[in-house]
């Protein structure tokens, strides 16, 4: 089986896969389910584990794998909560859940509104928390994510206000034909490329939004599903140096988005994504962009 190509994650010192496992497909999975999916990212070397409290049983399942497999990965976890009480017991709880006592990255989870933004930044926010749970070695690094249109925007905002070590936020080729964003995104690259700092993305595999009666994957998102045209998207993102992928959130798809991430020689030409965009009717998940 061939190996996923790795990548420096930032300043952390960590050679992460630049396939990182997305976690959200595990919310209702069994033990059993769950470690047939985990077992694949052994087959193809990912080394990058990424959950959150939002996705229902995932941590807990992802706990007990993980017994085994510690010491070979990267693991990663988030907060959705906004103040430094709640994110203090949302993270012990997580800390349980995964039968670890330290994480490798906790992050906050979505973070693109404004006014959730003052009360995650300000005192008695998040941001205390995580910078202490950090100072205790309960968290090696910090990070921050989002999705949607403005994301790329308030990362700036973000990274203006703290050193996170990560970021998150969707890119695809559909993503960037929007100007704005394009630009934000370009600007969002360029500060974390000065200071070392990781990007991760998502919706690699993004195809649009849902018909409301064809729905028949775990993503919230209707997802590409041919392997041909997994492929031209994930080697797509893979072209662009300085970044990681998360694998989206539907099992079935998983060996599938591996398999083309472990192929990857080149980026698709822009004629060969216009292609591909016009023959799979490929879509913004997020509306029209401005």
């Amino acid at each position: 089986m061939k190996q996923i190509e790795k990548r420096a994650f930032g300043n952390t010192g960590h050679m992460s896969s630049v396939a990182l496992f997305g976690g959200a497909g595990l919310k209702t999975a069994s033990q059993d389910e769950a470690n047939r999916t985990l077992d694949v990212l052994l087959e193809y070397g990912v080394n990058h584990l990424d959950v959150a409290p939002r996705y229902g049983d995932a941590e807990l399942r992802v706990g007990a794998w993980m017994a085994e497999h510690r010491k070979n990965f990267f693991l990663a976890t988030k907060t959705g909560q906004r103040t430094y009480k709640g994110a203090r017991e949302e993270f012990h709880r997580s800390l349980d859940r995964l039968q670890v006592d330290h994480i490798d990255l906790i992050q906050m989870h979505a973070l693109y509104h404004p006014d959730e933004w003052e009360v995650a930044m300000g005192d008695g926010g998040v941001l205390e928390f995580l910078i202490e749970a950090k100072e205790q070695g309960l968290a090696r690094f910090i990070g921050v994510t989002g999705h949607g249109w403005t994301i790329a925007s308030m990362h700036l905002r973000s990274l203006a206000r703290y050193t996170f070590d990560s970021v998150l936020l969707p890119y695809n080729y559909v993503f960037m034909q929007t100007e704005r964003y394009a630009n934000d995104f370009e600007s969002v690259m360029r500060v974390c490329q000065q200071r070392k700092v990781a990007v991760q993305t998502i919706k690699s595999i993004a195809r649009g939004p849902w018909a409301t009666t064809s729905k028949n994957r775990a993503t919230w998102y209707q997802p590409l599903e041919e392997q041909a045209e997994i492929d031209r998207a994930v080697h797509w993102v893979m072209g662009r140096e300085g970044i990681h992928f998360n694998t989206a959130g539907d099992m079935d798809l998983l060996p599938m988005i591996l398999d083309a991430a472990s192929r990857y020689q080149s980026r698709p030409s822009d004629a060969q994504m216009l292609e591909m965009l016009d023959g799979s009717q490929m879509t913004s998940i997020f509306g029209i962009g401005t």
